[in-house]
């Protein structure tokens, strides 16, 4: 619901503390104890995965953890460690941004997830985490996401987490000697409870089959939840 503005207040920035979840929590970068892990688990078998971010791929794991280091003391990034909850390591990144506390604006993006991550339901329940966090703990008004409209799966991502499509910037940016026009998503806190209540119930075992695959895509899951909203 949105909240009173005769009564609103700055939001705080984020916790320190890990969000945990069934798969992974969600923990404050630490450059020194994550590097050498998170460089393991990026370096190898995506070869599109640094394509539309502004650095990288990293040539070994020194240089990684040297520009991890200077990601971790950007001022304007509060970058987060997705951590396997079975096996205690990295296998991903993602950056709390663009934080407006006066108007209770957010961001979601710097994202590397490692392949091991990609499209599992521990990387959906990453950004749930973080999303949750956002509006349930902090009480942000909007969240966004926003990447190169060049960039598919980037863009199929934000959607299938139910954020809906602003608009194209044109010749935004300059990334890696290439234009950048950029897209920008966003959710609201009052779409929130249904795009809450989807993640929840596309997580849930209840959406998994005998085989292990999801019965329902998010997709499918989000528009149910909008017809029962009505």
């Amino acid at each position: 619901m949105t909240p009173d503005l005769e009564t609103w207040t700055p939001r705080q920035l984020l916790t320190t503390g890990p969000l945990t979840g069934r798969f992974v929590s969600v923990a404050p970068t630490d450059p020194e104890r994550d590097a050498a892990a998170l460089f393991a688990a990026t370096s190898a078998g995506d070869p599109r995965l640094w394509d539309y971010l502004p650095y990288g791929p990293f040539s070994d794991e020194a240089t990684f953890a040297a520009w991890l280091r200077t990601h971790v003391d950007d001022s304007s990034l509060l970058p987060r460690t997705i951590v396997d909850n079975e096996t205690g390591l990295p296998v991903g990144n993602a950056s709390f941004m663009g934080i407006d506390q006066d108007n209770g604006e957010i961001e979601i993006g710097h994202i590397f997830f490692s392949p091991t991550l990609q499209r599992t339901r521990a990387a959906t329940e990453a950004i749930y985490l973080m999303i949750r966090h956002a509006f349930d703990d902090l009480g942000y008004r909007r969240l966004v996401w926003k990447c190169d409209a060049n960039n598919a799966r980037s863009m199929r991502a934000a959607e299938r987490f139910g954020y809906q499509h602003e608009g194209i910037w044109r010749q935004h940016r300059i990334v890696k000697g290439r234009n950048r026009d950029t897209a920008w998503f966003s959710i609201i806190d009052g779409e929130w409870p249904k795009v809450k209540a989807a993640f929840e119930e596309w997580l849930d075992d209840a959406n998994i089959d005998g085989d292990g695959r999801q019965v329902r895509s998010l997709g499918e899951v989000r528009e149910g939840s909008a017809k029962e909203w009505k």
